[in-house]
């Protein structure tokens, strides 16, 4: 049996956790000694090898695999991109609108998502949102607009304003009933949540590297489930969309029918890195347990701001809670201005700061948090 890191251990990882109540995983996973050493090392590599581009490619597939790995997918169904709105292009872009035009989505997906889907109109495209009902999405409008026009549905994971959990599961087994593709974005889950391809049964699925996923920015990774069809051949693409990338074909161009048709030009090499280091931290926990750590957490801030008569975004219900409480405040910035000031990290998105957890964090920050909130009040 694997032995899986206390919250102690893995917390020893992060060392500006000793000094500061780090809350903002939402935006930017903490910076962990695994990550220190893996850009030193891509540092390394140029003073050593000039340009290694074996040792780097290397690293990429490191990444892919270990992402792989992560979701429980084939090496093969996973394309290196640079960010999830390219992820989600390449999906859009090889659809065919014109017999099944619908696009499902919803007012909580992420805009870098959405803005995409929108760009599909003038293809013909007839793009519809899923409403928010007061920061809740219900299983029942999503149904009601998965029919027999639908040629994509596309469902968050858990929603980036307030940490919402959609109903992802139910919400894919109705399109695959009616003949649609689904897209999941996982970017806000992904690192603190069960997350896997088979059990979901999902088509496409994109996350980048950062976040929870403890990396920095420069990389993501659009899973493709095996036996997927284009409508139409990607538009979007480069020498590593290639079969054979190294062949320096100017005048040919050929597609793998694996994920790495949707690849373009060379990734982002210290983002491998820094995905790799992430992903390393990330393969001795268990997720279960994480998510589990991390629903203790988020109710015992929420209960404790609510008791002190503030208001939050985030859902009360566990089950439909993720790893995040969005505090409502009438000028967020001012308020995440003030936490910073006091070394409590948060993330302010619209009428809300964003106090994201992981596992990494503890009860004494769930503590500074409410006390700094408190102090912040005295004089707002």
């Amino acid at each position: 049996m694997t032995a899986h890191p206390s919250v102690a251990e893995f917390r020893a990882h992060f060392p500006a956790l000793a000094d500061t109540t780090y809350l903002a995983s939402c935006s930017q996973g903490a910076l962990s000694d695994a990550m220190t050493a893996a850009l030193l090392e891509f540092q390394f590599s140029i003073r050593e090898h000039g340009a290694p581009w074996e040792l780097w490619m290397g690293k990429v597939a490191e990444a892919r695999a270990g992402f792989a790995r992560h979701i429980g997918a084939d090496v093969d169904e996973v394309a290196v991109v640079s960010t999830a709105s390219e992820g989600a292009f390449h999906v859009a872009s090889t659809q065919d609108w014109s017999t099944r035009p619908r696009l499902v989505t919803t007012d909580m997906e992420f805009p870098s998502v959405a803005h995409v889907w929108l760009a599909q109109r003038p293809r013909g495209a007839e793009v519809v949102h899923v409403p928010d009902r007061d920061g809740v999405v219900e299983l029942d409008d999503y149904l009601a607009l998965v029919d027999e026009r639908a040629a994509l549905v596309s469902v968050p994971l858990i929603s980036y304003r307030n940490g919402l959990r959609l109903p992802v599961r139910e919400v894919v087994a109705r399109a695959r009933e009616l003949g649609a593709k689904t897209f999941v974005d996982a970017y806000q889950g992904m690192g603190v949540e069960p997350v896997d391809v088979r059990e979901l049964d999902c088509d496409y699925l994109v996350s980048g590297s950062l976040k929870y996923m403890l990396g920095i920015p420069g990389l993501a990774f659009l899973y493709v489930r095996s036996g997927v069809r284009d409508d139409v051949a990607p538009s979007l693409t480069g020498w590593f969309g290639r079969q054979d990338p190294f062949n320096f074909d100017p005048r040919h161009l050929d597609h793998p029918t694996h994920a790495r048709r949707f690849e373009g030009g060379t990734p982002s090499i210290p983002s491998a890195y820094g995905a790799v280091a992430g992903l390393s931290l990330l393969e001795q926990l268990d997720m279960h347990r994480v998510q589990q750590h991390i629903t203790e957490l988020t109710r015992s801030l929420q209960d404790q701001l609510m008791a002190a008569g503030e208001v939050t975004r985030s859902p009360k219900d566990d089950a439909l809670r993720g790893p995040q409480v969005a505090l409502l405040d009438a000028d967020p910035h001012a308020l995440d201005a003030h936490l910073k000031a006091h070394s409590v990290i948060g993330s302010p998105r619209g009428d809300v700061v964003r106090l994201s957890f992981h596992l990494y964090n503890d009860d004494s920050d769930v503590t500074r948090a409410v006390q700094a909130v408190a102090d912040y009040r005295k004089t707002h």
